[in-house]
């Protein structure tokens, strides 16, 4: 951490040049507190001063109840007080009329770049997520029981006047059986990897209602006789969903669930199909996002300038959807509410507790999980901007809020009227809105990792690994590099050239090259990109320096295992389904298809996610 602290040295004295002000002494007290404290000041003290900030920026004023932990002098932190006083009234602490846009997007530089830097929470904090995830299972369980008559009705009207055509389009899918599986790279409950994945050994014979073995298993019943023999598991026999903590923070980790291999293998057909039709429908594909989050951070650049848009953000989002939420949604549509509900996990095994019964829909880690919630969602929003208009809800009138409206996972934009009614839906039904991080009373927003004060980009570079200490550390180095351009983009070129020079300690060849180079190197507005030797054959320029190179590891699958994979992929792509592999591009006019998903040569011997990688000096394209 001691380079980390080095590089905060060196952008806190060239923001503070930026800005005209000076940071001797915030480097001073900072540093003073990291030898104190350690690593947590980085991450965790000095990111929560950074949330701190926002909130002033979203109520106008420095509240004494903020900035826990900091001294003050009059009505400000001290720390920072440079840059503070460009912001905020030193004496009143309220907001000026003309901040300081620079002096904004500095401290929230200065205070935030360290907050998510990847790195293993202490096994106390692993717990504690872990006895979060209980309770609020719990709590789920207690929105349930509450769920009144009146606000059961009101979720299954609204969800039907949002999805009814959507709903219906799946329920003949899983009619006709002509929904795509398909395996991804995660982890499994069951701890099967790869391509071994395809070859199914177990499956829930819940299942077999809506996507029987013989048809969806293999790539022709008539080879049901010629696999493995399919153990059928009742559903006290099903593996349960595995819980398991994967790094976000310092802070806290994020706590996800490895679904059993058929289970995932299911859901990726509903979910595929599903998002197929959503970017289609003429409503849906501008209120819910999937893959493209630009249509939400131009919605948060647009509130945060005429201040009409609100950002929301929810806290335990996925885990507090309960299952009954998604059951009144699908009522009127048996086959799909029997198909979801054939392939969720009805347990969880949990670290310290054991395999508990789930009361929610499902845990990141379910395909169906991010569609779903975003479903739910948004049956919510509009129950709440029904009772701000007292006017029930038409299919003209929900079509007058695109634009508007628009969920992206728990990233939630919706117009600053309706702000109270909505929030007060949302929770009503148990979900939870994390108000220190959503905004709509002042100028700041921020949506889909893009932060905005009235109109301007104040986004910050994140830092999001430790320093490599030799090239052997290609994780490292490949995020350092990373790092390196992103802040040269963000005009912060005196702390690049430090960084430049603690890069070539560990790589000799760092040409200039153009962002879509295969090499790690350097980008520049100011030096060319130029060819050290031309290819003897092809007659483009060529450079030397280091490419990452990552192969999935080593497993082979034959037989008619491989024909079922193969035959998978090929419908895929002759449907043009709008598959994860497609190339997608969001415009005004709607969804742009670029060409269809290809296939990896190698797919039947290689699979998965690469379990190393490294580097290797060669000669590649600069561009």
């Amino acid at each position: 951490m001691k380079s980390l602290m080095q590089l905060w040295t060196r952008l806190a004295n060239e923001l503070a040049r930026q800005c005209c002000t000076c940071a001797t002494r915030d480097i001073k007290y900072v540093s003073r507190r990291y030898e104190y404290e350690g690593e947590s000041f980085l991450t965790i003290s000095l990111p929560s001063f950074g949330k701190d900030f926002e909130r002033s920026l979203d109520q106008g004023y420095v509240a004494p109840t903020l900035f826990m932990g900091f001294p003050w002098q009059a009505g400000l932190p001290r720390l920072f007080g440079g840059f503070l006083g460009l912001v905020f009234d030193h004496h009143s602490g309220v907001l000026l009329d003309n901040p300081s846009v620079a002096a904004i997007r500095s401290i929230r530089q200065l205070t935030l770049m360290f907050g998510k830097i990847l790195k293993p929470c202490s096994d106390a904090r692993i717990k504690e997520a872990m006895d979060k995830y209980v309770e609020c299972e719990q709590e789920v369980r207690e929105y349930d029981a509450l769920m009144t008559e009146a606000q059961s009705l009101d979720f299954h009207r609204v969800s039907t006047l949002l999805f009814r055509d959507l709903f219906g389009l799946l329920d003949e899918n899983v009619f006709d059986r002509t929904l795509l599986p398909k395996h991804g790279p995660g982890a499994t409950a069951d701890r099967i990897s790869g391509n071994q994945k395809y070859q199914h050994r177990t499956w829930p014979a819940r299942l077999e209602a809506y996507f029987p073995f013989g048809e969806y298993g293999v790539s022709s019943s008539a080879l049901v006789d010629k696999v493995n023999p399919i153990v059928f598991l009742e559903p006290g026999q099903e593996f349960p969903a595995r819980v398991i903590p994967v790094p976000k923070t310092l802070k806290t980790p994020r706590i996800i669930a490895a679904e059993p291999v058929a289970m995932q293998y299911a859901q990726q057909a509903l979910a595929d199909r599903l998002w197929s039709i959503v970017r289609r429908d003429d409503n849906l594909r501008w209120m819910v996002g999937h893959r493209e989050q630009e249509t939400n951070q131009l919605l948060a650049r647009k509130g945060s300038r005429m201040g009409n848009l609100a950002t929301l953000d929810l806290s335990e989002a996925s885990d507090r959807v309960s299952n009954q939420h998604v059951r009144l949604m699908t009522t009127d549509f048996p086959l799909l509410q029997g198909a979801i509900d054939s392939c969720r996990s009805l347990t969880a095994d949990v670290s310290g507790h054991g395999v508990i019964p789930l009361a929610k829909f499902a845990s990141m880690g379910s395909a169906l999980c991010f569609p779903i919630e975003a479903m739910v969602f948004l049956t919510m929003i509009f129950i709440g901007i029904e009772k701000e208009l007292s006017t029930p809800l038409t299919p003209e009138l929900i079509s007058s809020f695109k634009g508007k409206v628009r969920v992206y996972g728990d990233d939630i934009i919706v117009p600053v009227e309706y702000v109270r009614t909505v929030i007060s839906s949302l929770e009503s039904f148990g979900i939870r809105v994390n108000r220190t991080k959503s905004f709509w009373t002042g100028k700041f927003r921020e949506s889909c990792g893009k932060e905005y004060y009235d109109g301007n980009d104040v986004s910050i570079v994140r830092v999001r690994r430790e320093f490599p200490t030799s090239r052997h550390d290609v994780s490292e180095l490949v995020s350092l590099v990373s790092l390196r351009n992103q802040l040269y983009a963000a005009y912060y070129w005196d702390t690049v050239e430090w960084l430049d020079a603690q890069i070539v300690k560990l790589i000799k060849h760092f040409p200039v090259v153009g962002p879509n180079s295969p090499i790690l190197g350097r980008i520049s507005f100011t030096e060319s990109v130029k060819g050290q030797r031309i290819h003897p054959e092809l007659h483009y320029p060529l450079v030397r320096g280091y490419v990452v190179r990552a192969r999935s590891p080593r497993d082979q699958l034959s037989d008619e295992y491989a024909l079922t994979k193969c035959l998978l992929q090929l419908e895929r792509r002759d449907r043009h389904d709008l598959s994860e592999s497609e190339d997608l591009t969001f415009t005004p006019s709607g969804w742009q298809v670029g060409g269809k998903p290809t296939v990896d040569d190698e797919h039947l011997e290689r699979y998965g996610r690469p379990q190393y990688v490294s580097i290797k000096l060669k000669w590649a394209s600069p561009v």
